[in-house]
């Protein structure tokens, strides 16, 4: 039975046994490989998958202004005056507050009239932020929004002279010639730069608590050789705060300036203005014929100067390098 002859029996049938059931073969597989699959998920269910961190969050974007105006959301009204209104404002796109200064054409003028004088103001407020000095405010934009140019400038935390002196009374002569001294640096800055202001005036002046000084409103400010009255016939300025040669619409010049300069610094140590009348029109009238009333506070050195910068003649006013040295001397600094 386990001779060899047997042995190669055996082997045959067992060949044979194997090739005549390939059923039972494939079965075997197909078993094996269900058996495969049914782990395989089996071990998927058991194993989670790996955490996905989630995504971060949007950060929102800065709001969109659908106009450069837009951008601004007035707060509160800061002033109100014949060249339009000034108000707080939000910055929505940088969160800061601005002051935004909303210059108005005159009133009663032709349409032609009016867009010429507000391109002009545009033209004149963009000259104007070529300036960039301590003394002065600094303007960060202007804007063309329908009838009126906006000026957005940056918000200074301090009191207008008109108002500390409305306070406070007349101011001390070495305060007045401090505020003189800062007052003539941005002045000669905006003259190198062929800027002239036309409207030096108390209101404009700021004066902080640390005794910084800011001149404001370079809104109107002109190029020299530009005249004072607009096309259409319209003066910019503040009547008593005006110089004669403004009033008449003639050529402004640094000179017209420093006659700004002496009524501002007038009004400061004095407490009241030089050309002040009831209307625009005696004001004007008081400037262009009447004398310079003498200082009875500001003491005879610093009234004879102030005299001197309310010349009639510009070509008689003095100039900038006497102007500072005398104003250095009431302060202590020359």
């Amino acid at each position: 039975m386990f001779g060899r002859k047997g042995l190669l029996v055996a082997a045959a049938e067992a060949a044979d046994s194997w090739y005549v059931d390939p059923l039972l073969v494939a079965a075997v597989v197909a078993v094996f490989v269900v058996i495969g699959v049914v782990l395989a998920r089996g071990l998927r269910r058991r194993v989670p998958p790996p955490a996905v961190p989630p995504a971060p969050a949007p950060v929102p974007a800065p709001a969109a202004a659908a106009r450069p105006a837009d951008r601004y959301t007035p707060l509160e009204e800061l002033g109100r005056g014949g060249m339009g209104v000034v108000w707080r404002a939000k910055d929505v796109v940088l969160g800061r507050e601005v002051a935004v200064k909303q210059l108005l054409p005159p009133s009663g003028l032709a349409p032609g009239a009016r867009d010429a004088v507000r391109a002009r103001m545009l033209r004149e407020a963009r000259a104007a932020a070529q300036l960039h000095h301590r003394n002065a405010v600094t303007v960060h934009d202007v804007i063309m929004d329908h009838d009126s140019v906006l000026i957005v400038m940056e918000l200074v935390k301090a009191a207008a002279l008109d108002r500390t002196v409305a306070s406070d009374g007349p101011l001390p002569s070495a305060r007045v010639a401090a505020i003189g001294l800062a007052l003539l640096d941005v002045l000669e800055a905006a003259h190198a730069l062929g800027i002239i202001h036309r409207d030096i005036k108390p209101a404009n002046v700021l004066v902080g608590a640390d005794g910084s000084v800011k001149l404001a409103d370079f809104g109107i400010a002109r190029f020299e050789g530009d005249p004072t009255l607009t096309e259409a016939g319209a003066i910019m300025g503040t009547p008593a705060y005006m110089a004669p040669e403004q009033i008449r619409g003639t050529e402004c010049t640094p000179a017209t300036d420093l006659w700004g300069l002496g009524a501002t610094l007038f009004y400061a140590v004095e407490g009241r203005s030089a050309f002040g009348r009831p209307s625009p029109t005696a004001a004007m009238a008081a400037v262009l014929t009447e004398a310079p009333p003498v200082p009875q506070r500001a003491g005879r050195p610093l009234g004879a100067l102030l005299t001197g910068l309310l010349a009639k003649d510009p070509a008689a006013r003095p100039t900038v390098a006497r102007l500072r040295a005398e104003l250095a001397q009431f302060t202590g600094t020359a």
